[in-house]
């Protein structure tokens, strides 16, 4: 069940700790109106490739809010936007990179307004997520997604 704390960001509890990734893949995408779209298929493409799609959707949903966010947001123009997926034994995780600067928090959006649900969107379908700085310009957006132990090769 995906956590729901309040006003701010969930944080792994020390005991589920992500150690090294099993799999990973990274992708950079320029800060374009198009952005989200090619995220959300790179995770899926990703997450399909790797046979890890019981939670599909809810990550693409996750993926597309968190590019969002980043292009409309973090990344400078003419700057870029990375997405990292990690997988590790239990738990997976994506990463949205931006070099802007500021902390995204998530926020009750009036009734009537079109925008302003992304983090509580993401908020209410992941298990955790966060927001960290990074060496250098801007922050690192992420969520996280409990899974079944990947299968021993």
């Amino acid at each position: 069940m995906p956590s729901r704390l309040p006003d701010e960001p969930d944080t792994l509890a020390p005991n589920q700790a992500l150690s090294g990734a099993v799999e990973h893949e990274t992708m950079l995408f320029d800060r374009r109106r198009t952005t989200p779209s090619a995220a959300r298929s790179f995770v899926a493409k990703t997450l399909t490739q790797w046979g890890q799609t019981e939670r599909l959707d809810d990550i693409r949903l996750c993926t597309s809010e968190l590019a969002t966010n980043a292009v409309l947001h973090g990344a400078p123009a003419g700057g870029q936007v990375l997405v990292r997926v990690e997988l590790h034994a239990t738990v997976l995780r994506i990463e949205v990179h931006d070099g802007g600067n500021g902390r995204p928090e998530k926020r009750e959006a009036r009734e009537t307004a079109a925008d302003g649900r992304g983090l509580l969107l993401v908020s209410a379908v992941a298990d955790h997520w966060g927001v960290e700085e990074r060496q250098g310009p801007g922050k690192c957006v992420w969520a996280a997604f409990h899974h079944g132990v990947v299968p021993a090769c």
